[in-house]
């Protein structure tokens, strides 16, 4: 679950991250009374949504108007307001559409002397924590890491150890900060590890952490996200979450607690197990098409659960065809069945569907398919039914 840029400053806040005071707003009036009440001119004003790039973006028909917005007066706040509100604002992560800006967020500008980049986030090929550092701050890090890798800096903290100050300096004094900001430095570090450990958080960006033109250290960005699994330790994580900013099949998945990320194909996958749904996605591919979804049921789903995924897929205007690709252990095929049936009968199947069973009552439940009377193709693996369901994705297109 990600959260907006306000919300990770107040959390961070709480941890001690020198922060600038702000104020989110949802109107152009209140942005003007936001910009009084902050009284420093001039005032940074910024578009919060769930996505990267926003100085770099732009409205749709306003190639000008970027997220990020630099004014003077309260005035200028007020009328800045009114052309970055309630409208697509497009960035590199956002897609063509853009994405809808319901809130802003005005905060002080500040006397920047340099900018650094900081994350904390999860090495899974390590297994560890990674604190990832560069003096190259204010830039895309994907793109600090292609053009000069070495001005990317990596600390891995041992889970056992955890984070000791002395790697927090040296962190600093690799950024080659001066001599009174590496305690500044290590302060920082320590906040974002503190609130990153506390609260299960999957990544904490900040970027860009600047120095001053007095020499302190202010975040002047933040991007947080968290473990979904962990969020039930979490309350008042979990209040944080904005519907606006999610997708809504993946809230549906989420209330039935199946694993469910959208994607842009036209070929909707139910599958059992993380693996297999990404060799059926694989294969997709390879045939020449696109997967709508990443949709895993799990082993041992219910005929509920395994029904609710299965109408997600059908109320997806998108898809144009759906493979099944279930490998009955835990969970029998024979159930599989009868719910693929069930959703099928009750949404009113009007795509192409190509179902691809095996294990457990493998027997059973392709016997119900072949009844059910419905326009269900079995295929007797996974190439097959990959190859089916592509040719009848095209022969539809071409009908």
């Amino acid at each position: 679950m990600n959260i907006h840029e306000y919300q990770a400053k107040e959390l961070l806040r709480s941890y001690g991250a020198p922060i600038p005071r702000g104020i989110v707003v949802n109107s152009p009036n209140e942005a003007r009374e936001a910009a009084k009440e902050l009284g420093e001119s001039p005032f940074v004003i910024k578009a919060q949504i769930h996505a990267g790039g926003r100085g770099k973006g732009h409205y749709i028909g306003e190639p000008a108007c970027s997220g990020v917005r630099m004014v003077k007066t309260p005035e200028e706040a007020k009328a800045a307001a009114y052309e970055m509100l309630d409208r697509p604002l497009v960035t590199k992560q956002t897609g063509p559409k853009g994405r809808i800006v319901r809130k802003l967020y005005i905060e002080a500008g500040s006397a920047i002397a340099h900018e650094y980049y900081l994350s904390i986030l999860i090495d899974h090929t390590e297994r560890r924590i990674v604190i990832v550092a560069s003096d190259a701050g204010g830039m895309s890090i994907e793109d600090v890491a292609q053009e000069t890798p070495e001005r990317i800096h990596k600390l891995w903290i041992d889970p056992a150890l955890g984070l000791a100050d002395h790697q927090s300096r040296e962190l600093a004094v690799a950024l080659r900060l001066q001599a009174a900001q590496i305690n500044q430095f290590a302060d920082i570090v320590r906040a974002l590890y503190t609130a990153f450990t506390t609260l299960d958080a999957s990544l904490i960006e900040i970027n860009p952490l600047v120095t001053t033109q007095n020499g302190a250290l202010l975040v002047l960005d933040a991007k947080m996200g968290f473990d979904d699994n962990g969020l039930f330790r979490h309350k008042n994580i979990r209040e944080l979450r904005d519907p606006n900013e999610e997708d809504p099949r993946e809230q549906e998945a989420a209330r039935f607690g199946l694993s469910y990320v959208g994607m842009d194909g036209t070929i909707g996958c139910m599958v059992n197990g993380a693996g297999l749904a990404m060799a059926t996605m694989d294969i997709i591919h390879e045939e020449g098409e696109s997967p709508a979804n990443f949709l895993d049921v799990g082993g041992g789903a219910s005929r509920e659960k395994v029904g609710a995924a299965f109408r997600i897929l059908l109320e997806d205007p998108r898809i144009e065809g759906i493979l099944v690709n279930i490998f009955g252990g835990i969970m029998r095929c024979d159930i599989i069945a009868d719910a693929v049936i069930s959703a099928c009968r009750e949404v009113g199947l009007k795509i192409p569907l190509v179902i691809r069973l095996a294990g457990t009552n493998v027997e059973e439940g392709a016997a119900m398919i072949e009844k059910s009377g419905l326009n269900l193709t079995a295929a007797t693996d996974l190439g097959d039914a990959a190859r089916k369901i592509v040719a009848a994705v095209r022969a539809r297109r071409g009908a």
